[in-house]
């Protein structure tokens, strides 16, 4: 799967957005801390850490595609990373405690986790997307599609 390939149709900010009594119903309890409430999912136990399976990353929350395969890395925090997105689907902006960037999906606005840059990991962007697997859902190849 091609980073350069895979083109996510035009997002509109905030498109997907729903009331919280929705997500309620459609999200895991662990989905909607993270999600809706900016949580972060204990290191180490995201079933999407040490995955590296051919496929799309979507949001868990509006399905939205978020990151290919070919985007992510073994960055060894405990989470997975990413070093590049959809064009489009992840928006960032400054975290609440003032030194990190939080990633949202462009979307629904949900939660993904956070940006970090200039760590050397040697990918392109010279950044990681550390994203918590409670905000994902994986489309296999085979299944995401020809423009996956």
């Amino acid at each position: 799967i091609s980073t350069q390939t895979h083109k996510q149709m035009s997002i509109v900010a905030g498109s997907k957005s729903r009331p919280d009594s929705e997500w309620r119903e459609i999200l895991t309890p662990m989905q909607f801390r993270v999600l809706r409430h900016k949580a972060t999912e204990p290191r180490g136990t995201g079933e999407y850490d040490d995955f590296y399976e051919e496929g799309v990353y979507a949001c868990a929350g509006c399905g939205t595609d978020l990151y290919t395969s070919a985007m992510k890395f073994n960055c060894g925090c405990g989470w997975p990373g990413f070093w590049d997105t959809i064009e489009g689907a992840v928006t960032t902006e400054a975290d609440e405690d003032g030194f990190r960037t939080e990633i949202l999906c462009t979307a629904c606005e949900g939660h993904l986790g956070h940006r970090f840059e200039g760590e050397n990991f040697g990918n392109p962007k010279d950044q990681r997307d550390c994203v918590n697997s409670a905000s994902l859902v994986f489309k296999p190849a085979a299944a995401a599609g020809e423009d996956a």
